[in-house]
């Protein structure tokens, strides 16, 4: 029996690292899937592999019209919506805050967090008449310290934080629920596409160097896999939660914890080296 079973879910940004992995995820647990992505070939090749299971369906979550249409789809298919994931999200814009253009800065905002709006918004609609449903939102551990993302990026993720928080205590009353996720250090696609000129396939291609890239940068040793984030989502998509709203789950190997004790370590070396010389 999977802890899924009977439910109803759409996921975002589904054919990237984190949502692929959630929609193979979520259906090896029982749910009738929609996964919502704008990368129309691979979308069709998560849902013949996933046949019977998943539905693809085109969706840009900055257009309403496009979510909308979208949570519509899972209601006309199986009768009912009982979670949403709002998992799609870019990089955006990038550079020192004089270099970031009015119009990158908008796109970063219109997807990641208007995105994020509107798959609250539209979902909200259907689960309250309901009166149960949990929705998911990706933010990430950039929301909440400085230096772990690009500086727009970083300020869309707080703003889901927020955001997140704020709609958990009206939907709550609905029998609503409402919480996020945040990532640390994953390997993903999306990574080596904002910082390269590498298309999606010699991105997937090269993924092992960022593997490695991320093995060390957390107290827990990675690297932190996508499927991880998936298997955090899907407890709070799950019974499994059924009481806990309002909440950001770190899934960073505890990089928000503070300083890493090795590098604390080499850095009281330092200073005691630096101290016998006084």
């Amino acid at each position: 029996m999977g802890r899924l079973d009977g439910k109803v879910a759409i996921i975002t940004g589904a054919t990237g690292g984190i949502g692929k992995a959630s929609v193979q995820i979520f259906a090896a647990e029982g749910a009738n899937v929609i996964a919502a992505d704008v990368e129309d070939g691979r979308g069709k090749i998560l849902e013949e592999k996933l046949k019977g299971r998943v539905i693809y369906r085109h969706t840009d979550v900055s257009i309403e019209s496009d979510v909308k249409d979208t949570i519509k789809a899972a209601v006309d298919s199986w009768g009912h919506l009982d979670i949403m994931f709002n998992n799609a999200g870019i990089v955006g814009a990038v550079g020192s805050i004089e270099g970031v253009s009015v119009e990158d800065f908008d796109r970063t905002l219109k997807v990641n967090l208007r995105g994020v709006f509107l798959g609250i918004k539209h979902a909200a609609t259907v689960m309250r008449r309901q009166g149960s449903g949990s929705i998911i939102n990706t933010a990430s551990t950039a929301a909440v310290l400085a230096g772990f993302g690009n500086h727009i990026y970083s300020t869309s993720k707080a703003g889901i934080v927020q955001l997140t928080r704020s709609v958990s205590m009206e939907l709550g009353e609905a029998g609503i629920r409402v919480n996020c996720v945040s990532p640390g250090y994953i390997p993903t696609p999306m990574i080596v596409l904002s910082r390269t000129h590498l298309t999606r396939d010699q991105a997937e291609a090269k993924m092992h160097i960022v593997e490695d890239a991320f093995r060390d940068v957390q107290p827990l040793r990675g690297p932190i896999m996508p499927e991880e984030v998936a298997k955090a989502a899907l407890f709070l998509a799950s019974d499994d939660s059924r009481f806990v709203t309002g909440q950001n789950l770190f899934v960073d190997g505890g990089v928000t914890g503070g300083k890493i004790w090795r590098d604390y370590q080499e850095g009281s070396i330092a200073l005691r080296e630096a101290l016998e010389k006084c």
